[in-house]
Order: structure tokens, then C-alpha cells, then sequence
């Protein structure tokens, strides 16, 4: 596993960074081929440390945790995090096993969208991303493996854009483009 550290606010010896390695490559088990592992350290206000974990399989499939200890225990925070990721993993292996294609998720260059300024909105962060062919049932999995509320992605069916979200009350909404 390929790793890359990023220090907010926080200057780590190597100790932590060698503690990281070795939790983060008890991961490499359930990857093929060699992965890509990002790890954020952050201390935020009353000593709060904050691990933001991103790891991006080969075939473009990505697992992210942000875990934090109040107690200022960057190590504990990192067993979080990756504990996190094993048992999200775990849950879905049956999952990602069937469902995704091995040409679901690849890693090209991201496609560039324009965007509209209106002069009374601050736009603060601009991402670009690319618009992957999946159903919408692999959408949904890799929403949920990202652990985040929405997921934009270009339906196999239809090759329209659309959009998968999780509802308030426990299910899940798709919109889509015509």
C-alpha cells in the first residue's frame, strides 16, 4: 500500500506515522492489487485529534473514515478510523464481490464542469470529479462506503447523470437528468 501523510495544525514525529502504516496495512488483506492510502492528522480546538482516512483501491473504489479523540490520543484515533473501514468492508464484501464490475469504478482524469457564479453567493470550495457508468444499486453501495449522503454518477441504463441521496427516514431518493 502506497501512503501519503498531511499534517493540519500539527507537527508528528515518525512514531505516529510508523504506528499509521502499520494499523493502515492490516487493510491490505481485502485489495488485490496495490492501494493508495491518504491520512489526514489534525488537532482542532481543547486538543481534539482528528484522523481522516481515504484509501483508493486500484480499481477506483473508495473507503473513507474521519474518526477524532477528545483525549488527544492521535493513536487511538487512527485504531478508529481503521476499524471503521475493516467492518464497512466486512459488511459489503459479499456486496462488492457481486455487484461491481471490474470496469465500474476507473480512475481517469475527472471531467471539468462550469460553474455559474451568482454575485450574492461565496462560493468557497470548487471539486471536480468524473461521472462514472453504474447502476444504480452500485451507486447506492459506493455512497455508503464513502459513508456520505449523496452520490453523482451516470446511470448504465439510461446514460443520463443522476444522483442517488439518503432520505431522512432510512431509504433512498434518485434523481435524474433527461
Amino acid at each position: 500500500m502506497k501512503f501519503t501523510f498531511a499534517c493540519k495544525k500539527v507537527a508528528l514525529n515518525d512514531s505516529i506515522k510508523e504506528y499509521a502504516e502499520k494499523k493502515i496495512s492490516k487493510l491490505d488483506r481485502y485489495f488485490p492489487e496495490e492501494a493508495d492510502a491518504f491520512v489526514t492528522f489534525a488537532v482542532e480546538k481543547k486538543n481534539r485529534c482528528v484522523v481522516e482516512l481515504t484509501i483508493r483501491a486500484a480499481n477506483g473504489t473508495l473507503f473513507r473514515a474521519q474518526e477524532e479523540d477528545p483525549d488527544g490520543d492521535m493513536r487511538g484515533a487512527i485504531d478508529e478510523a481503521v476499524a471503521f473501514i475493516d467492518r464497512r468492508i466486512r459488511k459489503n464484501k459479499t456486496r462488492l464481490a457481486r455487484n461491481l464490475r471490474p470496469d465500474a469504478l476507473t480512475s481517469n482524469i475527472p471531467a471539468e464542469f462550469d460553474v455559474v457564479e451568482e454575485p450574492e453567493y461565496h462560493l468557497v470550495r470548487t471539486k471536480h470529479f468524473a461521472v462514472k457508468p453504474m447502476s444504480t444499486e452500485e451507486a447506492i453501495l459506493q455512497m455508503n462506503l464513502l459513508d456520505h449522503s449523496f452520490y453523482v454518477f451516470r446511470s448504465v441504463e439510461t446514460g443520463n447523470v443522476c444522483v442517488v441521496y439518503r432520505r431522512n427516514n432510512g431509504g433512498y431518493g434518485l434523481i435524474e437528468t433527461e
